[in-house]
């Protein structure tokens, strides 16, 4: 029976990969195969386990309260989510980035390419890399109106905005679910993952800066700052301060991230509705009586990727079915004999999230590995799960999202770019190795 759990997961697996091609969307698949396991789980009665990471065994206990133990620790992700979505949107509301716009004013194509890269490091590691990438993505198409041009741009931004996410607790779902599951801790993580990141951006940013593409100037730059506001650019501000303090809020209080991101949230959702002069309304009858919105709150939630929230629910609680039957307590059994060298799986983990998403991978490496918190294999984990998905255009959702704005083919991203992102990822990983090896230990 575990071997049909296994196909069914393959098969979900498969059809997630070729989303794409299908034109089916990837939450389908993800929620239909957490559905399919659990639900044969169930009607055939098979033995379900919590697994101790500590004392290295698997503990029976019954399916729902399994599942509901999975569930919790997937909605703190979720919740979590939500919150630093929300904030963003509310940002953009207020066309808050439009400031960040206004920094670049340069003509020159390698410091243009610099500067998009520099911020997508940045504010990766703030508002997360699938956010930064839309971001500045949106930039750009003000900025550069050639189209072949923005398209080598938005690759370099794809690899900036991933390497800039690894390092921070909030910077990508990876490190996320790693920091809630209390494998790392913040400055650990900085310490860790820090330079190696910094290493993944600028070894292919460089090498760019000698191609054909980025020698000369822009011939304009739509640069208009008429659309920046003093009220846009408090609440960019005030929103990036709320993201930021939500690790500062954890470690003061020890309650769970998303506890912190909710109050942050609250902050900004109240200064949101201070400014947009709707008095805590969320909604007000137009003239035919039918309720509109007028909150900016409101707008911010219906604008928020839940296809991408469902997606990981669907996905995470997939990867805790096979977790609970004990299959990946087993399997990683079977590499740590098979592959002396633990670091050498978690390279291996980093280039597989190229070709499968990286949320399950990590979330079954925390089913799999019994190191105790901070690690240095959760940090490696870390890095090579947020930057191994930038040597193809689908391995990442910075990836998947820069792939729709601008319309990347798969496969000239994978001739242009695909090498220098494994480059950046090679001479990061060679860092972080020599680093814990001379340095750390």
């Amino acid at each position: 029976m575990e071997t049909i759990l296994l196909g069914i997961f393959i098969a979900g697996y498969l059809l997630i990969t070729l989303e794409h091609s299908l034109k089916i969307d990837k939450l389908i698949p993800a929620l239909g195969m957490m559905a399919f396991l659990w639900a044969i789980i169930a009607l055939f009665h098979i033995p379900v386990f919590e697994v101790d990471t500590a004392l290295r065994e698997l503990i029976p206990v019954k399916v729902k309260e399994v599942m509901s133990y999975h569930l919790a620790h997937t909605s703190e992700i979720l919740i979590f989510l939500l919150g630093a979505m929300t904030i963003v949107e509310i940002i953009d509301y207020y066309n808050g980035f439009e400031k960040i716009k206004s920094f670049i004013k340069t003509k020159s194509k390698k410091k243009l390419l610099w500067i998009f890269s520099f911020l997508a490091f940045v504010l990766s590691a703030i508002i997360d890399n699938l956010t930064a990438t839309i971001v500045l993505i949106t930039i750009l198409q003000k900025i550069i109106k050639d189209k072949n041009l923005r398209l080598w741009f938005a690759g370099l931004i794809v690899i900036a905005a991933n390497a800039g996410g690894a390092w921070s607790p909030i910077g990508d779902v990876t490190t996320t679910m790693l920091w809630i599951a209390d494998k790392v801790t913040v400055p650990m993580l900085f310490q860790y993952v820090f330079i190696p990141s910094i290493v993944c951006m600028v070894v292919p940013v460089y090498i760019a800066t000698f191609l054909k593409p980025f020698q000369g100037n822009v011939s304009k730059v739509d640069n208009d700052e008429s659309q920046i506001t003093k009220i846009g650019t408090t609440m960019l501000w005030l929103g990036l301060g709320g993201i930021i303090f939500v690790p500062v809020f954890k470690v003061l209080t020890g309650l769970p991230p998303y506890v912190g991101m909710m109050l942050s949230l609250a902050v900004v959702a109240t200064f949101a509705e201070i400014f947009s002069g709707t008095k805590f309304n969320i909604t007000t009858p137009n003239d035919e009586g039918v309720m509109h919105s007028q909150s900016p709150v409101h707008k911010a939630l219906t604008q928020i990727e839940l296809p991408s929230i469902l997606f990981f629910l669907g996905i995470l609680m997939a990867v805790a079915a096979l977790e609970s039957i004990g299959y990946l307590f087993e399997f990683a059994q079977y590499l740590e004999t098979a592959i002396p060298d633990i670091r050498i799986v978690a390279g291996l983990l980093g280039l597989g999230s190229a070709v499968i998403d990286n949320v399950p991978l990590v979330a079954a490496s925390i089913g799999m590995f019994s190191q105790p918190l901070d690690n240095s294999l959760w940090h490696l984990i870390a890095y090579s799960a947020g930057t191994g998905g930038s040597v193809l255009i689908i391995g990442s959702a910075a990836g998947v999202v820069a792939m729709g704005m601008e319309k990347i083919e798969f496969f000239w991203y994978l001739k242009k770019i695909g090498w220098l992102a494994f480059i950046g990822f090679a001479a990061g990983f060679i860092s972080f190795i020599l680093m814990e090896s001379f340095i750390l230990t």
